[in-house]
């Protein structure tokens, strides 16, 4: 079993890029950590802790390799109460739906009674041509946050 589930939602790869970093980054501190890019419901353990880590698709949506999951977690009205998360977005702050698909998420597993661990981080892709960086330094602040929750 790992100790941080890392799931990706990706439409040309950037979140992906970014979950594979961080996941290497929590394994040089010890953590096991398995990844997803896209996920299924009956793919994941409902407790635990999932990092999140999304693009965001179309008029502000969740992309298409992860929205079944969320689809099933409100619509099976999934008991996420014993689940921890992290949530980093990536989008355009040209677009008014600026990270649209992590804002999404965030609330679904909020609403099925998981907790965030940290703020939510919203990279803007535009500003940050290495989404990795931004990422890195959200990562190490939440790594002290798990250890202290």
């Amino acid at each position: 079993m790992s100790d941080i589930t890392l799931i990706s939602g990706s439409t040309l790869g950037s979140a992906e890029y970014v979950a594979e970093h961080l996941e290497e980054k929590l394994n040089q501190v010890g953590f096991t950590t398995e990844i997803l890019h896209g996920a299924e419901l009956d793919e994941l353990k409902c407790e635990g802790i999932w990092l999140i880590v999304t693009s965001t698709h179309g008029a502000g949506e969740i992309p298409d390799n992860l929205l079944p999951l969320f689809k099933q977690i409100e619509q099976q009205k999934v008991d996420l109460s014993h689940l921890k998360f992290g949530a980093i977005g990536l989008g355009s702050k040209e677009y008014d739906t600026f990270c649209g698909g992590i804002v999404t998420a965030d609330r679904i597993l909020q609403d099925r009674g998981a907790k965030r661990i940290g703020d939510r981080l919203e990279i803007d892709v535009t500003e940050h041509e290495i989404p990795e960086d931004p990422a890195e330094v959200w990562l190490e602040n939440w790594i002290i946050l798990l250890k202290n929750d």
